[in-house]
């Protein structure tokens, strides 16, 4: 596989990062997933604003900017001969003395591997996906948001554990907060509707600011749709008409089985992909294409 290192196309095997890298020493680096359509990345200015806000938290003089990244995503689609791909954007604090700096990085590395999409079925977007409430809890942030960063331990935790529940197939992980509160999945945002509003955890929670749940919140508002950020537990899940998650991957993924950590299964709604989520996935596409 072809990959982009530092502005140069070379195979995976040669993008060799040093042991001084301060990204690998202490975790100071971010980065951003997301994909092409028809060779394009979508949303991609949202993308590298947040990964500019957050390269300015940890003080990495990053001047990379969205042109730059969309010719360098066009030299790897067709040096890997893919027409669309899954993208992840690395930028390292790049090397350092041992030891915690004071002075900010100015030589980051930056990174750009792309891989193949995942093959899911139109069906998974009507029969929907399996969401397992975990015990592992969401971590606090570096930060008052929370960055995108290297830092990911405790999505590697929970996905472990995850698998050790033996969850079916294409299932996403729930962690709460340490106080109870819905917090986000493993690899995506939670989103439910109850009485009409499209609900969301507030981001002072801890999740992730995710640029497709941006993306949903806006969608929701153009379909008339009364939009709430807040706080909520587990029950409200149990009694919500709809669920549904969102990552830059899988778009709109409807919930139609939740789990609880006894094991105990409740259906969504009628157990197929309700008019909300259905009307979502359908704008979500229409703006792609619009």
């Amino acid at each position: 596989m072809k990959v982009m290192y530092n502005g140069s196309v070379v195979d995976a095997h040669e993008a060799v990062i040093s042991i001084y890298d301060h990204g690998f020493l202490y975790g100071m680096g971010l980065f951003e997933t997301f994909r092409t359509y028809g060779g394009r990345p979508y949303l991609l200015d949202m993308h590298m604003k947040r990964l500019q806000n957050g390269c300015r938290a940890l003080f990495i003089d990053c001047r990379l900017t969205a042109e730059t990244v969309r010719e360098w995503i066009a030299e790897l689609l067709q040096a890997n001969e893919l027409d669309d791909a899954y993208i992840r954007l690395t930028v390292t604090a790049g090397n350092g003395e041992l030891g915690l700096p004071s002075a900010d990085y100015d030589d980051p590395n930056v990174l750009v591997i792309v891989k193949p999409l995942p093959v899911l079925p139109e069906s998974a977007y009507v029969e929907g996906r399996e969401l397992r409430l975990l015990n592992t809890r969401r971590n606090t942030p570096e930060t008052d948001i929370r960055l995108k960063s290297l830092h990911y331990m405790n999505n590697i935790v929970a996905k472990r554990e995850l698998a050790a529940l033996k969850a079916a197939p294409g299932a996403e992980g729930l962690m709460l907060t340490r106080e109870g509160l819905l917090a986000e999945g493993i690899v995506s945002n939670l989103f439910f509707l109850r009485g009409g509003v499209v609900c969301t955890p507030r981001t002072d929670t801890g999740i992730l600011p995710g640029i497709t749940r941006e993306k949903v919140l806006e969608l929701a508002a153009s379909l008339r749709y009364r939009t709430e950020e807040g706080l909520y537990r587990w029950d409200d899940l149990l009694e919500a008409e709809e669920v549904w998650v969102t990552n830059s991957i899988q778009e709109v993924m409807p919930v139609t089985r939740l789990v609880d950590q006894q094991g105990t299964r409740a259906v969504v709604g009628q157990g197929y992909a309700g008019d909300a989520a259905r009307r979502l996935i359908a704008a979500y596409r229409q703006s792609i294409n619009g």
